[in-house]
């Protein structure tokens, strides 16, 4: 991206590639997905610095095509993903860690080849697609931190999903996997009706249910959910407060959603239903690996829901598209050709 500013200002450039340092992986990139951050850092309205002439996205799958002397965990033709912050090992994140986030503050994934730090790489499951793979990274390891944190979802939990994202369809299947009840939101009945395909029990329409909140109760015998999946931000966060159960768990991942009302009274609600509030920032590597792990054990139900494939050359489109929200589930790009 030559300026920040539009998704217009996304250009091809050829460059030679580069060979791997000693403790380096050079890894032929097959396929990426979009994130709502990716527009959003293409547009210019992201609140972190990024580097310039950026290379755009964090999210891929590919294959290894060559190690540094040092490599010892991967060989060639070894399939992988990069973790989103390359150097979030484990545990909280730290400062050093968001000055090595992929597409922000050092450069992306949308290229055809890439070093990256061997530590950063987690093996991809075998079942899945480069593509499928691709989805992982960011959306899928963000419904995972934020329903395998600090406080597990379990079987017979209510789980909340605000629209048919990649985080929520991915939260959504990975709290069916668990045992869970999912509750899903959209405004189109059609994206509704691929939510109960894979696994929701309940859905809503917000069009139709203004107060879906409301509704989030009835279904819930008043009591409310255990989990909200809450990507729409200060639009729907205090309905999403107000739709958690006393000491619910509300998940906060993004600010999709086009409302710009107010929070009024959050920090009222917020006490009075001691509810907490978890800021989400994706994961660490040592939950990429058990994402996966969980994956592999549930692969029916955790397959990644891709909307469209849009080839590398129309990356443009792709970006329009998911500016659309037109979408359910995923956009990938898919870089290589098999």
């Amino acid at each position: 991206i030559e300026q920040l500013g539009s998704i217009e200002n996304l250009t091809l450039r050829t460059k030679q590639v580069e060979k791997p340092k000693a403790n380096e992986v050079l890894v032929k990139v097959r396929a990426v997905s979009l994130q709502f951050r990716d527009y959003v850092m293409a547009i210019g309205g992201y609140p972190r610095e990024s580097v310039p002439d950026l290379v755009p996205c964090s999210d891929m799958a590919g294959e290894v095509v060559s190690v540094g002397e040092d490599v010892k965990d991967w060989k060639v033709g070894d399939r992988v993903s990069a973790n989103f912050s390359l150097e979030h090992f484990h545990g909280d994140l730290s400062r050093a860690a968001i000055a090595t986030q992929l597409g922000g503050t050092v450069h992306g994934v949308l290229t055809e080849y890439r070093t990256f730090p061997q530590n950063s790489l987690v093996a991809i499951p075998a079942h899945l697609s480069y593509e499928e793979a691709s989805t992982l990274p960011c959306a899928g390891l963000t419904a995972y931190n934020a329903l395998n944190g600090s406080v597990p979802v379990k079987a017979g939990d209510y789980v909340l999903v605000l629209g048919t994202g990649g985080v929520s369809i991915f939260g959504l299947q990975l709290a069916v996997a668990a045992g869970a009840v999912v509750i899903a939101t959209s405004s189109s009945d059609e994206k509704l009706k691929i939510a109960s395909k894979l696994g929701a029990k309940h859905v809503i329409n917000y069009k139709t249910h203004p107060n879906w909140e409301e509704e989030v109760l009835r279904i819930t015998n008043g009591e409310g959910v255990d989990h909200v999946l809450e990507v729409g931000g200060q639009g729907t966060l205090v309905k999403s407060v107000e739709a958690a159960r006393l000491g619910g768990h509300v998940h906060l991942i993004g600010f999709v959603s086009k409302d710009s009302g107010e929070a009024g009274d959050l920090v009222l609600k917020t006490v009075l239903r001691t509810t907490n509030l978890h800021g989400i920032q994706i994961g660490s590597v040592a939950q990429f690996v058990n994402l996966n792990r969980l994956l592999e054990a549930n692969p029916d139900i955790t397959r990644p829901y891709i909307d469209r494939v849009f080839p590398f050359e129309a990356a443009k489109e792709a970006y329009r598209y998911l500016e659309s929200q037109a979408h359910v589930g995923k956009v990938v790009i898919k870089v290589v050709e098999d």
